[in-house]
């Protein structure tokens, strides 16, 4: 019964999966260069704080409209609000102050290498395996961060300094801090008023840190300003998570996850269209391993592949047993309750 009524959705779903992974990829690597154009108006953290708080309200919004969708249990809330005082506050808040003094490319580089870094801690925190595949994918993707930045520095050229670079890395750290908590948390909840709270918390956060080292005098109200802030908020904050959550229910979180190998050309593609940064020899051979690494830690093993073929091959019935434990992680936080509830 239940193996006959998903294919017409399938079919249909899977005519739209390339174009809708390739939104997100552009939605997402193109944020850092139009921050970059923002921050060239507005203060840092009065920019983010001004973000979230106009997303997480147009998300409650949203989500009230759904009947069942605030509902949280204190557990859930706490966690929604911790991640994003990690996820949102911290990640993009040290991100923004550091792309002040470097380059919206190398910032998209070093950020997007955070599979990379996840995968180590994740092996620590969350025992998860570490392979072989994922340790190679490290290296290169260390490797070629550092050779990236060390060219960077050394050359000089004045597009990144190395203050820039510490708040770029102790960024990049807070997103990966963010990634294990929600892992290790696993919070139930919609999308909608999960994503709500995380905004919501990172935007109420940063206002004293906002007025206490900014001022709105420092904030010029130009026709740019306002068209990279829309962008922000509406495609960054939005349509960007909600299409990111939206793969993961289709695709699955590794499957997903591998398409951040494509982050780090778009990102310093999109520097050099939109700002006319410098793009070097050595950029581009830098970042062939950071995205050979990337694609590396976030695919699927060949044993674990082979693993999930052989689960499904004896029979009908085991099979679709392994499919639903496969499409486990693609259910709604409803159904995923529903189901434990079942048993």
């Amino acid at each position: 019964m239940s193996i006959a009524v998903p294919l017409p959705a399938q079919s249909t779903r899977s005519h739209w999966l390339p174009f809708q992974i390739a939104l997100f990829c552009v939605v997402w690597s193109l944020s850092f260069a139009v921050a970059k154009v923002a921050l060239a108006d507005c203060p840092p953290l009065m920019l983010l704080m001004t973000r979230f708080l106009l997303a997480g309200l147009i998300m409650l919004g949203l989500a009230a409209l759904k009947p069942g969708e605030i509902a949280l249990t204190r557990r859930d809330l706490f966690a929604f609000v911790v991640i994003g005082i990690a996820n949102n506050a911290m990640y993009l808040g040290l991100g923004y102050v550091g792309l002040r003094t470097v380059s919206a490319g190398l910032g998209t580089l070093v950020v997007s290498a955070n599979p990379v870094l996840t995968a180590v801690l994740a092996a620590m925190f969350l025992s998860e395996r570490l392979t072989l595949q994922k340790i190679i994918g490290l290296v290169l993707g260390v490797g070629g961060v550092g050779f990236i930045v060390t060219h960077r520095l050394s050359t000089g050229g004045g597009q990144d300094n190395a203050t820039g670079l510490i708040f770029t890395f102790c960024a990049l750290l807070s997103i990966v801090a963010g990634t294990i908590l929600y892992k290790k948390l696993a919070p139930q909840g919609g999308i909608l008023i999960g994503n709500a709270v995380q905004n919501l918390a990172g935007g109420l956060v940063l206002i004293p840190f906002a007025f206490s080292f900014e001022s709105i005098s420092e904030i010029v109200p130009t026709g740019r300003l306002l068209l990279s802030l829309a962008y922000l908020t509406l495609l960054g904050s939005l349509v960007g998570y909600l299409l990111w959550q939206h793969l993961i229910r289709v695709m699955g979180a590794t499957a997903a996850s591998s398409y951040h190998f494509l982050m780090p050309p778009l990102g310093v593609l999109f520097g050099w269209l939109l700002l006319g940064e410098h793009v070097t020899l050595a950029d581009i051979l830098g970042i062939v391993p950071v995205a050979l690494g990337i694609y590396l830690v976030t695919r699927p093993s060949v044993p674990s592949i082979k693993a999930q073929r052989n689960q499904r091959s004896p029979g009908p019935l085991s099979a679709a047993a392994g499919r639903e434990h496969d499409t486990s992680e693609k259910r709604s936080p409803e159904e995923a309750r529903a189901g434990k509830a079942g048993a």
